[in-house]
């Protein structure tokens, strides 16, 4: 059952630490509320976790750019010679393939984070993502090797899928329940400017790797070095999340579940077990979970074509060099990291609906001419068609690491959002460069990407218009969180006068 094991920052010292700040003060002003029910955040703390959280994200992200971005050196490498639309095709396959274990590591580590905490779980999802990218750097080539280059190759993308289902789910859990409510959108959006600045990296190295080296030097072993470096990243990530505590709500979470056994009253534990975990998640909260899946889906099939496939587009269909194709790339992350924290803090004080939508809205509306003005060929029309959809695609990255988690309660809420996330992440997420590689080859039209966006967009509008607004609530089954003593005050102030009203 829940609870039974304990992480040893979530014992009653670690819990008074984290509320020695929220305290009960005269009499109560609202039978409802009290002071002692609301958490006051320490801003140290929350900068803490924000860090290991989005430095994960990074290395995440990096470790999936580097396999986009070396997506026809891989192929080259990987598979046997011939076709080099065969051989890039089976290169995205791979990319695929761990998409499709992604749901798998998102059931095994979502519950396991609800029950024994969000920590431990952080801390080995980035052990087994460093490994898996550092082991794929080590491989053999096809010509080494033969049949046994593209089996490890699958095998260590697996890995990589695998420790990815347990990633996002509890990295944006993590940050969700540190925040206060009013600033959740901000540090929230801190996420994504991991996740960025995980393909900044990416794409930064292969393209110094690619200016500096010959093609034949960059097959021989330059390709090797974007994997290796995931070593030592992985190590720097690994002593962050070590040093962090449980999170406030999941620590109240484990008070409560602790006197509510010590009191035989199981009614009141709220943990989820891991026995009924993924059983109750299915069966409680399956609307809310295909709310989830829509909303993902539409964000990374935009996400994807974006921020992995762009490059492939451009070289492959447009004829840039890779070079070119990532410098463009690389200008256009640069400009959405220096405002993705301003989109972050808008979504705390206009709600994360409009935010959402508007970014829906521009990928709907936007795509078809930006694609358009990419197909001009020209580098300031390339540059200004990717910015048009890096806007779009803005407002999402933005907005929905604080609006995810949002959706589902404290106790299933790791397990809920990583199954629901990585779902859609492996039907549409990891899909989206073969998907659009081979409707580019059926149809002949370059401008399959931008249907394809539009289609996803139309979706994530329905999806916006269903769900509810969060922004400046507590979440469900967490008591309301604030930044300091004397916002406590006056929300129990308020909430007495509220009382009195009625």
């Amino acid at each position: 059952m829940a609870g039974q094991e304990h992480d040893d920052s979530a014992d009653p010292a670690a819990v008074r630490r984290h509320h020695a700040r929220s305290r009960t003060a005269g009499p109560r002003e609202n039978p409802g509320l009290r002071r002692s029910d609301i958490t006051v955040t320490d801003e140290r703390a929350v900068r803490r976790a924000v860090k290991a959280a989005a430095l994960g994200n990074a290395m995440e992200w990096f470790d999936f750019g580097i396999y986009s971005y070396l997506a026809v050196t891989i192929g080259h490498v990987f598979f046997p010679s011939g076709n080099s639309t065969v051989q890039l095709l089976a290169s995205f396959a791979t990319f695929a393939v761990a998409f499709l274990v992604r749901p798998v590591g998102g059931m095994v580590f979502g519950p396991m984070g609800d029950r024994v905490g969000r920590k431990k779980i952080l801390a080995l999802t980035m052990i087994m993502m460093a490994i898996g990218t550092f082991a794929i750097g080590l491989i053999p080539s096809y010509a080494t090797i033969g049949f046994w280059a593209p089996v490890l190759l699958i095998f260590f993308r697996l890995v990589q899928g695998f420790s990815t289902g347990g990633e996002y789910g509890g990295a944006s859990t993590f940050i969700a329940e540190y925040a206060p409510d009013r600033r959740r959108g901000y540090y929230g959006s801190f996420l994504e400017f991991g996740t960025l600045a995980g393909y900044v990296g990416a794409a930064g190295l292969v393209t110094a790797l690619i200016a500096w080296l010959s093609p034949d030097t960059m097959d021989a072993w330059g390709w090797r070095v974007p994997f290796l470096v995931a070593g030592p990243l992985g190590l720097a990530g690994l002593y962050l999340r070590l040093r962090l505590d449980e999170t406030p709500a999941f620590q109240r979470l484990e008070s409560e579940n602790a006197r509510a056994r010590e009191t035989a009253d199981p009614a009141r534990t709220t943990a989820v077990s891991g026995k009924n975990g993924l059983g109750t998640i299915f069966r409680q909260y399956w609307p809310t979970l295909i709310l989830c899946v829509a909303l993902v889906g539409a964000y990374n099939i935009t996400d994807y074509m974006l921020l992995s496939y762009m490059p492939t587009y451009l070289a492959d269909e447009l004829g840039y060099s890779d070079t070119h194709g990532l410098l463009i790339l690389l200008g256009v992350m640069v400009c959405l990291m220096l405002v993705i924290n301003q989109v972050g803090r808008l979504s705390d004080r206009f709600g994360r609906k409009p935010l959402l939508m508007a970014g829906m809205l521009g990928f709907l509306v936007l795509s078809l001419p930006a694609f358009l003005l990419i197909k001009q060929g020209s580098i300031p029309a390339i540059a200004a068609g990717t910015l048009m959809l890096g806007l779009s695609l803005v407002c999402l990255l933005g907005t929905m690491s604080a609006a995810l988690p949002a959706l589902f309660p404290t106790g299933v809420r790791y397990g809920s959002l990583s199954v629901g996330y990585n779902l859609s992440a492996s039907l549409f997420g990891g899909t989206t460069p073969l998907v659009i590689t081979a409707l580019i080859g059926l149809t002949g039209s370059e401008l399959m990407p931008a249907y394809y966006a539009m289609a996803a967009a139309l979706v994530g509008v329905v999806a916006v218009l269903l769900m509810a607004e969060t922004a400046g609530k507590p979440l469900a089954g967490s008591p309301p969180s604030v930044s300091t003593d004397e916002e406590a005050a006056e929300l129990v102030r308020a909430r007495g006068r509220s009382a009195d009203l009625r």
